[in-house]
């Protein structure tokens, strides 16, 4: 038998105060004005005062581009987040088809912002639509992985329940599952606050007319870094507000403590799909992707010269005359990406992973840390991607740490949702036999963390390959990222292609491989979540 994670939520001894966030941000400012002042000479950092006093000289001219990027943001959070959750159901309804579903969900998520930011502005002009329809992509995957987690997060016996009274699956959808996952649609919800308005920033960095974005290219370009600040300072607070009030209201909505999950252990057979069965799903996966490939490019009638299809692609890479060329240049490439994407995803991964257990053994540290991880999250990679490679230089150092740094977040918050599932019997026993606050970490809470950390894992795959291919196009200079900004300025829109498949490509075999240790891992720990 197996105790895996619940569903209600329960903060119990690990509520942060406000006082302590409070203080935690005092303590941040404080930090960061003493920081600009001794590197007042570099011109990287605007200290708070410098900030504040921009803010109030430049009020109106902020408050429109805040209110620009925050209505659209915001229709993207919507629009995204039921998107996610009408996918969660299909998958869930229809058990055969989250393959088909998570799979075209993760490949549409890998798609590079230096490729499909320029063609959505092509396509929609200079209105909202990129800024709402990016800010909806960043945010779909983060909701529609912990929501699928929670919906299987749920005690056998209280099916059983629901089925002694005669009652059909819809009763056991919305009365059971759907309250089993409210803790994880939480958790995705906070994750996808800064996500949504860092969206909505990246949508006018191509070619919007105003907004933050907008604000943020006049910042860089002029170098003005009080203005950058300024910009960064207001992404942070909005995400900030955002996330606690999602964190708010789960605390008023989700009050009942975590069940415990009892599930018997299967046989390692029970969870490995057949050979024919594998490569069935993996060709009915390839078959939407190519088939929505080429159903938007017709259905949207794109110009041929500028949208390439599957059959392009393939003649670039293999048949065209310099598909040799081609092949030589993208694999340099990718093998230079892939280089610096495996140390940063996996730091990233250990330190939320680790962040989220010290918050639970020392509480007081989640009001000074949390703000500075959520500033982390918030800020738009294209304004700090240059700062950190200033401060660390173009080497891998740079690159590493900005990679992290997007994995970092949703792995902390995900994991401390997860740490919180630990069962309250469970920990009732523990206490009784004076248990250290240690022993609970290991023999409950960790177990209880992995479905959410394994679903951190997944849905970091495509924001490391994101943020690698960033600092590759605004800094670096190397790597796919860099060959797809080069291939765009110099239409070559065969090798920008060629490059958003692989850039696609790497993103489903690292996704696959985290896929195979979780289900290794979770069989023995949380089989509920294979079943």
């Amino acid at each position: 038998m197996t105790t895996a994670i619940a569903a209600p939520y329960h903060t119990g001894s690990h509520r942060r105060s406000w006082s302590s966030t409070a203080l935690g941000i005092a303590l941040v400012i404080l930090m960061w004005e003493v920081a600009a002042r001794l590197l007042i000479d570099s011109f990287v950092l605007a200290s708070p005062s410098q900030v504040l006093l921009y803010l109030v000289e430049n009020h109106a001219l902020m408050t429109r581009a805040l209110t620009e990027t925050l209505t659209n943001a915001a229709a993207g959070f919507v629009l995204g987040n039921l998107a996610a959750v009408l996918l969660a159901a299909i998958a869930l309804v229809w058990p055969r088809s989250q393959t088909v579903v998570t799979g075209l969900a993760l490949v549409v998520f890998c798609l590079p912002l230096v490729a499909t930011g320029p063609i959505l502005r092509v396509f929609f002009g200079p209105g909202p639509g990129p800024q709402i329809i990016l800010a909806a992509l960043a945010v779909y995957y983060t909701t529609l992985i912990p929501l699928l987690v929670g919906l299987k997060a749920v005690p056998a016996t209280w099916f059983d329940l629901v089925r002694s009274y005669g009652r059909s699956g819809l009763t056991e959808l919305f009365h059971v599952r759907t309250m089993a996952s409210l803790p994880y649609l939480f958790a995705g919800l906070q994750i996808a606050a800064p996500a949504a308005f860092l969206g909505a920033m990246v949508g006018e960095f191509t070619g919007a007319e105003k907004g933050m974005g907008v604000l943020t290219i006049r910042a860089m370009r002029a170098l003005d870094v009080e203005m950058t600040w300024a910009i960064a300072t207001l992404a942070t607070a909005v995400a900030t507000i955002a996330y606690l009030t999602i964190g708010w209201i789960a605390k008023k909505v989700l009050r009942d403590t975590p069940p415990v999950i009892l599930a018997p252990p299967r046989s390692a057979a029970a969870y490995t799909q057949s050979p024919m069965r594998l490569i069935l799903n993996m060709a009915l996966v390839c078959a939407a992707v190519l088939l929505l490939w080429w159903g938007t490019i017709a259905a949207l009638n794109l110009n041929p010269f500028l949208a390439k299809g599957p059959l392009d692609v393939f003649d670039a890479l293999f048949t065209a005359g310099d598909a040799a060329s081609n092949r030589a240049t993208l694999a340099t490439a990718l093998w230079e990406t892939a280089t610096f994407l495996l140390p940063g995803y996996l730091a990233g991964l250990m330190a939320g992973a680790g962040l989220a257990v010290l918050f639970v053994l020392v509480p007081a540290v989640a009001g000074t840390v949390m703000p500075v991880a959520i500033a982390l999250r918030s800020v738009p990679i294209v304004t700090t991607a240059p700062l950190i490679v200033l401060l660390l230089g173009r080497g891998a150092a740079g690159t590493i740490v900005l990679v992290a740094v997007m994995v970092f977040f949703p792995t902390l918050v995900a994991c401390l949702h997860g740490l919180r599932q630990a069962p309250g019997q469970v920990n009732d026993v523990l206490n009784s036999y004076a248990a250290s606050p240690l022993q609970r970490l290991v023999l409950v809470q960790v177990p209880a963390m992995l479905p959410a950390f394994f679903a951190a894992a997944r849905m970091s795959v495509p924001a490391a390959v994101l943020a690698v291919t960033v600092v590759e196009w605004l800094a670096t200079g190397n790597g796919i990222g860099s060959l797809m900004a080069l291939s765009s300025s110099l239409s070559d829109y065969d090798v920008l292609w060629s490059s958003v498949f692989l850039v696609a490509s790497l993103s489903a075999v690292c996704y696959a491989i985290v896929g195979l240790i979780e289900a290794r891992v979770l069989r023995i720990y949380a089989p509920e979540q294979l079943a």
